[in-house]
């Protein structure tokens, strides 16, 4: 039996049950099992009307919901190729990726975004979900497939260049839904049942995905957001235990916690700074008595007040996409609510290491690194650094491109990741960047600038920082956030203090446009578009090497 027989399973097992939740603002809207079968059986039918059959790609572009989900169920269902899309990212490139791959049909939510498709497609073969769900209901059980069938096909970001489909099997998927159902046993301590998830990301991403998956494989509800412009209502309304996070995400929330204590009276100003010291003394190591005093008050007086503002029934952040820096791990750590690294590729199904706590041993998990291997998969580290890896999450190639399928293997099978990191004596692994994103000044130094705009970042109002300096005589940064000058260029000092002069940054720029994807600065997996931040501060960086 198949993961998708399971999920159809689960839909007739639990009728009543809310699987799916929609947030609205302040309103919890949920979709029963049998609503979401029912959902399914008219969208079969509808992909039937249309002529699609199993091995057709079905692009799905919406934005996340009950009926994204039942699209999905419904494509797989029918043995097709579910090809999942970012509502948010340009048409053009849509519609590049689209020709790549050669859809029978194009689910589209409704005119707005079919519009904006056919402006650069006449031809697409649209299918709204007005038609979509309005088909005569197919109840039967899925196609059966074999563990190399592909199920879907993942567009990979473009960041280096064009956009290519990852193409995942009935196996990648087989393999890592249970990893990731017994990993989240493991971080929440108990079995699926009322665990409150709640899900903002978009759902076409790899990891999105499979907690979507791996929620309906345990029939665990998922709260869904509709409106990232309203997240903030949103979590409150949702109070989940847990949901899913980028390093941006959390990195926004530690800086506004700090900004917002410059509002509160100096006694609690003071009790968090001390708290803090304690706390970063005590994670040296080298706490006394008037520490671990500090520390108990300030947990009971600031740290506990600031873990129930962020989420009073929160247990505990994943977090993946990019590295974290170790820096905003430790905070949430020191606020009472861990958080647990992902690691993995597209092309890995989305996971190659994760995070294993241990109830018994508090240093399981080390902030920082983003823990060991998934079971059944295999890691090394090239001779340059490089981490490689094999095993049943690696994809099947690269659709239509052979020549790039070829190239993402070392000539002995492993996967190329791309991501230079190191491992230490218990098996976790730290990523230290990209391989090919090494700063070379004009010193003739490499320079990995991540673990550097990871350090920038934990500067209090600092969003986020893009380290620039290759051929040039030193590192600047471009910085995005509302900073207070004096204390940026202390922090920095700070900084430097501890960095050969290789290393240390030498000017920066602040400004308060942020790298998004829709000024272009940003992938849609949230990941810097390095070359077009450049290009677009070409100015300003101009100005601090002048």
């Amino acid at each position: 039996m198949s993961f998708v027989d399971t999920f159809y399973d689960n839909l007739a097992a639990h009728p009543d049950r809310a699987l799916l939740i929609e947030v609205h603002g302040e309103a919890l809207e949920p979709a029963p099992g049998s609503e979401i079968a029912a959902l399914v059986a008219r969208a079969r039918g509808a992909l039937r009307t249309r002529g699609v059959k199993p091995g057709d790609r079905v692009v799905l572009l919406a934005p996340n919901g009950v009926r994204w989900a039942a699209s999905d169920l419904a494509i797989l269902g029918e043995g097709a190729i579910v090809v999942p899309m970012y509502a948010r990212q340009d048409p053009a490139e849509l519609v590049e990726m689209m020709h790549d791959c050669d859809p029978r049909a194009v689910i589209v939510p409704g005119a707005d975004l079919g519009d904006a498709i056919a402006a650069h497609w006449p031809e697409a073969p649209l299918l709204p979900f007005e038609a979509l769900f309005a088909g005569e209901p197919v109840d039967e059980r899925p196609r059966e497939r074999a563990d190399d069938d592909v199920v879907t096909i993942i567009y990979t970001s473009g960041s280096t260049g064009v956009p290519k489909g990852v193409m995942l099997t009935a196996g990648n998927v087989a393999h890592m839904l249970p990893c990731t159902a017994t990993a989240l046993e493991r971080m929440t301590g108990r079995p699926a049942g009322n665990d409150r998830v709640f899900h903002y990301l978009p759902f076409c991403f790899a990891g999105s995905r499979i907690l979507l998956w791996t929620c309906l494989l345990r029939a665990n509800p998922l709260m869904v957001s509709t409106d990232l412009d309203d997240l903030a209502r949103e979590l409150g309304t949702a109070r989940p235990n847990y949901f899913l996070n980028v390093p941006v995400l959390l990195d926004r929330i530690r800086n506004g916690v700090e900004a917002g204590l410059a509002d509160k009276p100096a006694p609690v100003r003071w009790l968090y700074r001390r708290g803090k010291a304690a706390f970063e003394r005590a994670v040296q190591g080298r706490a006394g008595r008037r520490d671990r005093l500090a520390l108990t008050l300030a947990n009971r007086v600031v740290f506990g007040a600031i873990q129930q503002r962020i989420g009073p029934e929160l247990e505990c952040l994943i977090c993946g996409s990019a590295p974290l820096a170790e820096s905003t791990q430790r905070w949430f750590e020191m606020i009472g609510i861990p958080v647990y690294q992902v690691y993995g590729l597209t092309e890995t199904t989305a996971i190659v290491t994760m995070d294993r706590p241990a109830p018994d041993d508090p240093h399981a998990v080390v902030p920082g690194r983003v823990g060991p291997a998934i079971d059944g998969v295999a890691i090394r580290l090239s001779e340059d650094g490089e981490l490689q890896t094999r095993g049943p999450n690696v994809f099947a190639g690269y659709w239509g491109r052979e020549e790039a399928t070829a190239a993402a293997f070392t000539e002995d099978g492993w996967l190329r990741s791309g991501d230079r990191a190191d491992v230490d004596a218990a098996g976790r692994y730290r990523i230290i960047g990209r391989m090919k994103n090494l700063l070379v000044p004009s010193s003739g130094h490499n320079v990995a600038p991540k673990p550097l705009e990871q350090r920038l970042q934990s500067v209090s109002g600092v969003e986020q920082a893009l380290v620039v300096g290759h051929g040039r005589p030193f590192l600047s940064a471009i910085l995005t956030g509302d900073v207070d000058a004096a204390a940026l260029c202390e922090a920095v000092d700070a900084l430097n203090d501890d960095l050969p002069h290789y290393r240390r940054i030498r000017r920066f720029h602040v400004t308060s446009e942020r790298f998004t994807i829709e000024n272009g600065l940003l992938t849609a997996t949230q990941k810097v578009r390095r070359d077009a931040i450049e290009q677009h501060f070409a100015d300003p960086i101009e100005e601090m090497y002048r």
